[in-house]
């Protein structure tokens, strides 16, 4: 019987493979948003540096205008 099977056993081999194919599927998506989600917080922390970079630029050279008269 090996290369015939009842109809039941044909039935419950497709649910356990499309089960495991959805497993798998599953994975795959959950790692790439959690790469996605990795690269968003390094951008917004990269932005956030330089916003904070820029701010203190600005306040530098307005103290300076400021002491100069």
């Amino acid at each position: 019987m090996i290369g015939h099977l009842s109809p039941f056993a044909a039935v419950d081999r497709w649910a356990v493979e499309a089960q495991l194919h959805a497993r798998r599927n599953a994975m795959i998506a959950s790692t790439r948003l959690a790469r996605r989600r990795a690269e968003r917080i390094e951008v917004e922390e990269f932005l956030a540096a330089r916003a904070q970079l820029s701010a203190q630029r600005e306040r530098a050279a307005s103290n300076r205008r400021a002491a100069h008269g």
